[in-house]
């Protein structure tokens, strides 16, 4: 204890000693500066510099003494404009259709090739409503009542857009599995709607996975009949075709045929 209390005691003396050094000097005058004058670099920077530390000075003095710059002032957004002289001419026409053109003017006859006639060619005289994008399938025919047929299109009541009508269905019959599982799955018929091409399907930049903004994509409708499936496609007014299953021939086989006569030169082994 004797011990602190000599350091402590030639601590206070020190402190008594350095103090009265220190208050006994004039304190530094301070010099005002005009920041906003760019004659500032003119002034005597040895007076200055002496009233504040260097690292404090090199702070403030450097903002005022660097020459004043203008700001190109950005725009939060930019528009872009095409090159086209009138905005979106580029619209179809009947014109370019790739069928044959009309030869007369009712839309529902057409004069049609053999090969034109294998596929479903949009009609670019049908009427558009307004719940399109540029996006849209092009259907052969809008739903409006004048349809021919026994039923009328649900879509002419239902509001369906463009999107959804007169699509192209396929109606098939899945093939039976490879394994040994029966014919479970061959019994009933589906219904899937064709892939739309332009503007719905894009390659996913993450993974490469193939995305599409069709909502009807991956949907199937299962019926148990082809008969059951086309009046469900004529009631929705939808293009539709049937893809019939592939039936699979069983010939009689058996191990004696190979030791039977034959009396052709080449004798054909039933077998294989």
């Amino acid at each position: 204890m004797e011990v602190v209390r000599s350091v402590v005691r030639f601590e206070k003396k020190a402190a008594r000693r350095i103090m009265p050094a220190l208050f006994a000097k004039e304190p530094p005058q301070l010099h005002l500066i005009d920041i906003t004058n760019t004659r500032a670099r003119h002034i005597d920077s040895a007076t200055t510099m002496s009233a504040l530390p260097r690292s404090i000075a090199s702070r403030v003095l450097a903002p005022a003494l660097r020459s004043s710059a203008t700001r190109v002032a950005v725009p939060s957004y930019r528009a872009y404009s095409t090159n086209e002289p009138t905005p979106h001419a580029h619209k179809t026409s009947p014109e370019d259709a790739p069928a044959v053109k009309l030869t007369s003017s009712s839309t529902q006859i057409r004069e049609e090739g053999a090969a034109e006639g294998m596929r479903n060619r949009p009609d670019y005289n049908a009427a558009v409503d307004y719940r399109v994008s540029n996006f849209s399938p092009i259907p052969k025919r809008v739903m409006d009542g004048s349809e021919p047929g026994e039923s009328v299109p649900a879509a002419v009541l239902s509001g369906a857009p463009t999107d959804l009508q007169a699509r192209t269905v396929r109606i098939y019959k899945p093939s039976k599995t490879a394994t040994q599982s029966g014919t479970w799955n061959a019994s009933h018929w589906l219904m899937d709607w064709d892939v739309l091409p332009k503007g719905h399907r894009w390659e996913n930049p993450l993974m490469g996975w193939q995305s599409s903004a069709d909502f009807m994509n991956g949907h199937r409708i299962e019926f148990k009949s082809k008969e059951d499936a086309i009046n469900f496609a004529n009631k929705q007014g939808y293009e539709y075709f049937v893809q019939e299953p592939n039936k699979r021939k069983f010939v009689p086989k058996a191990y004696a045929n190979l030791f039977t006569h034959s009396p052709k030169k080449l004798k054909i082994v039933l077998t294989k």
